[in-house]
Parts: C-alpha cells; sequence; structure tokens
C-alpha cells in the first residue's frame, strides 16, 4: 500500500495537472464547454494507453539493452531532479500552441503534456525496478491518471479559485517535493551500487 501511495505521488508530481492548467485553458478556450470536456477526455483515454504500454513493454526493453536495476535508479534520480529544477524554474512552455485554432487531436494535450517524455521514461525505469509489482504499479497509475483528469476536467474553476500566481507558486512546490524524491531515488542507486 505504501508502494501504491508513493509511486502515486511521484507519477502526480511528473503529470503535473495544476502546472499544465493554463496551457490546458489555453488550447480548449475556443470550443464549447460540452466539446472542451469530451475532447479533453479522449486526449487522457489516448494518454492512459501510452502510458500502460510504456509500463508493460518497459522491463522487457531495459532487460534487451542489459542495464542494471541501480544504473537504472541512479539515472532516473537524474531525469526526475531536471524535470523538479524546470518546474521550479519554468520557461514558457507551450507559447506556440496558444495560436492553434483547431481541435487537438494526440498533440499537445495527450503527449507530450500529459504524456510527456520524462514520465514515459520513467515508467520504463519504475517497470524494470519493479518487475514483479506491475500490477501495483498499474493501480497508481490509474490513480495518478484519474486525479490528473479530474484536475483538468475542472480546469476553469481552479484557475478562477487560485488564479495563474496560485497555480504557478503550487508548481513550484510540487517541483521541491520531486527534487526530495528523486535525490533519494539517486541517493538509493548509489547505495546499491557500492554494495555490488
Amino acid at each position: 500500500m505504501h508502494a501504491i501511495i508513493s509511486t502515486t505521488i511521484l507519477l502526480v508530481l511528473i503529470m503535473d495537472p495544476l502546472g499544465n492548467l493554463p496551457v490546458v485553458m489555453s488550447i480548449l478556450k475556443h470550443l464549447e464547454p460540452k466539446r472542451r470536456n469530451i475532447v479533453l477526455i479522449r486526449e487522457m483515454i489516448i494518454a492512459l494507453l501510452i502510458m500502460v504500454l510504456f509500463l508493460i513493454v518497459g522491463e522487457r526493453t531495459l532487460a534487451i539493452l542489459n542495464l542494471k536495476a541501480e544504473t537504472v535508479s541512479i539515472s532516473g534520480g537524474i531525469i526526475l531532479f531536471l524535470i523538479a529544477i524546470k518546474m521550479i524554474f519554468p520557461d514558457y512552455k507551450e507559447e506556440n500552441t496558444k495560436n492553434k485554432p483547431k481541435e487537438p487531436f494526440l498533440v499537445p494535450l495527450a503527449i507530450p503534456l500529459v504524456a510527456g517524455p520524462s514520465l514515459l521514461a520513467t515508467l520504463m525505469l519504475l517497470s524494470h525496478q519493479y518487475s514483479n509489482q506491475i500490477t501495483s504499479l498499474s493501480i497508481s497509475l490509474i490513480i495518478a491518471w484519474s486525479i490528473t483528469v479530474t484536475v483538468l476536467l475542472l480546469s476553469g474553476t481552479f484557475l478562477k479559485i487560485i488564479g495563474e500566481r496560485g497555480v504557478e507558486a503550487l508548481e513550484r512546490l510540487m517541483g521541491l517535493i520531486l527534487i526530495m524524491l528523486s535525490t533519494q531515488m539517486l541517493l538509493d542507486g548509489i547505495s546499491a551500487w557500492f554494495k555490488i
């Protein structure tokens, strides 16, 4: 149970639903409210299918590449640390998507906004590290995905309540938590490496 909770938190932090709120709003603002929800749910289902695929084949892919668990843990810590730094010190993301009037399909909502390279890499790393716990990882993924979908469906309400500055502050807080998680993963990998 503890593993499911910690993995869920990790995945939610990487999916970063609160940080993605302004981007989602700008991409979908030209659609009718009902159509907006249909498009968002469709994109989130596509993202979930892609994430599940990476979770299932991730461990086999890393086995083919002959990577050790320690290497995976260290590289995972580094990847998460870089993601966290970007959350705390963001560039202005997805500026170029704001001027596109077309209804999004696959890009940019499903990929890379939710199922981005960092999340897919993390799923591969987790499936390698915990190859005997794929069911627990799947449960964590579905819970994290459900939280993300709920937050994004309530994007209009969230932005009205906390405002853009509030969203930015929450994203930086999530980044700080993710830095701690990534440091722990890195230290675990280094510790395991020296025990070989």
